[in-house]
């Protein structure tokens, strides 16, 4: 059960109304943030579905624009969907990019830090291929603060199968706070690091919208959900459904925070 679950990302389809939806939402106010002028060449790091690729393509008119990501079906449903946007989207890893260095502008990445093995290779291939004067930046959920949808998932989980903390996002990943996230940017040797946190809201149209997701098996939550038998996971969906803040309408309102973290090429 709990012991046996692995973290899967094949399907951008299954990956989109999962977290997908909301990852586009903190892209905007990312590159809000970073507000960055047009015309430069970027790299998104772990492009995954094409959330903030895409953000980038519509918001910032790239002079150069390219994507990387080890899942070939993800990249495919990126491709889909930014088949007009003039993206270069390649299948690579993060700890081993494949440019030479000081290749580009802005080097980006969202909601893939904590899932790679060596966090500090990756941040120190980031830093390599930005120029001098360029700025690394990424986002991370808040798994242990206010990524609210999964945070009610594990809190019922673990409510009901102590095993299941092992697999609790918010345990499993320690780099996703402001100072973990500081110490990484600086010890890539990037300069001026700055972190914020960005909210967005996720709105439920009813308790379906909420669930369903999490029965595409895919990523940890959704992964741990269906390796439960039939019963237990009944009775994880009515734990949910009692706690969850459901307003007379039966839509869920729940916030999303992401932490993002910014630093400059010296």
């Amino acid at each position: 059960m709990a012991e046996n679950v692995k973290d899967r990302w094949a399907s951008g389809d299954v990956y989109e109304p999962y977290v997908g939806r909301w990852s586009r939402l903190v892209a905007r106010e990312f590159l809000a943030w970073l507000d960055a002028p047009t015309g430069l060449d970027w790299l998104d790091v772990g492009c995954g579905t094409g959330a903030l690729t895409e953000a980038v393509a519509e918001g910032r008119a790239p002079k150069r624009l390219v994507g990387i990501d080890p899942s070939i079906g993800f990249l495919d449903f990126a491709r889909r969907r930014l088949g007009g946007a003039g993206a270069d989207l390649r299948q690579a890893d993060a700890q081993d990019l494949p440019f030479a260095a000081a290749g580009f502008d802005r080097v980006v990445s969202g909601l893939v830090l904590n899932f790679v093995p060596d966090q500090p290779r990756a941040a120190a291939e980031m830093a390599r291929v930005a120029r001098p004067g360029g700025e690394v930046a990424l986002y991370v959920w808040d798994y242990a603060g206010k990524m609210e949808l999964m945070r009610h998932f594990w809190d019922a989980a673990v409510a009901l199968d102590p095993r299941a903390r092992e697999l609790d996002e918010g345990r499993r990943f320690p780099i996703c706070r402001p100072e973990p996230l500081r110490g990484l940017f600086e010890g890539a040797g990037l300069t001026g690091v700055e972190t914020r946190a960005i909210d967005v809201p996720t709105v439920f149209r009813d308790f379906d919208d909420y669930w369903t997701p999490f029965l595409g098996g895919q990523a940890p939550a959704p992964g741990y959900c269906m390796s439960l038998g039939e019963e237990a996971r009944a009775a994880l969906r009515e734990r949910l459904r009692a706690s969850l803040p459901a307003r007379p309408d039966g839509s869920i309102h729940l916030v999303a925070r992401a932490w993002a973290v910014r630093g400059r090429k010296g």
